[in-house]
């Protein structure tokens, strides 16, 4: 996430917290979803992005060892007040404070959303790292017939088509478990793919498309 991204963020962090950051505001079949993949998750949790900490919330509620990272303080800030006795870490999806192959799990709910081409496979491979081998990442996005950024409400944002997306996956060091697409009236179409981490070597990162900011 950029600083720009973070900055947007920051500056609605409250309100954001207030309109989106309860369980209420989530779809019954994302909940079941997430529920599902949690129960397969054999290790800790990371909830990646974590915004106001409510995935997280939900998650320790089902018995999950689990954290949340986000780089907004704010949205930190609110997710241990809301949720004392949680653990919740400032830091960068493009850097998570979190050591080698050391989680079973990783959540990423629309926390990639700001990444278009060029750039997701850096939050990727961060995921794939942290990740042991055959953990199991699970991310929601907006969904799409075509890679292409659109205007998100608090900054501009990118659908993927669920194929390139797994595309993406795929080159950062995962195999694909199963996909899901939900498009509801009045709602931009929805996506989610999840993912296993691949038993064999990370891919290393090309320096032509990152200037060698991500290693493997």
């Amino acid at each position: 996430m950029n600083e720009a991204v973070r900055n947007a963020y920051a500056a609605r962090a409250i309100e954001y917290t207030e309109v989106l950051g309860s369980m209420g505001a989530v779809h019954a079949e994302d909940r079941r979803l997430v529920a599902d993949w949690a129960s397969r998750v054999k290790g800790p949790i990371v909830d990646a992005g974590c915004g106001p900490g409510h995935w997280t919330h939900f998650l320790a509620d089902l018995g999950a060892d689990v954290a949340g990272v986000d780089q907004v303080p704010e949205f930190i800030e609110q997710a241990r007040m809301r949720f004392p006795g949680i653990r919740f870490h400032e830091g960068s999806l493009e850097a998570l404070p979190v050591e080698d192959a050391s989680v079973g799990g990783v959540l990423a709910w629309y926390s990639l959303i700001h990444y278009g081409p060029g750039a997701l496979h850096i939050p990727l491979r961060e995921c794939a790292r942290v990740l042991k081998p055959g953990g199991l990442l699970l991310t929601g996005f907006f969904a799409g017939p075509r890679v292409e950024p659109f205007d998100h409400a608090v900054f501009t944002a990118f659908r993927w088509p669920v194929q390139e997306l797994a595309a993406e996956l795929s080159r950062a060091g995962f195999e694909l478990v199963e996909t899901h697409q939900r498009t509801d009236a009045g709602h931009r179409p929805h996506g989610a793919i999840l993912a296993r981490r691949k038993r064999s070597r990370i891919p290393a990162a090309d320096p032509a498309e990152d200037g060698g900011s991500v290693g493997s």
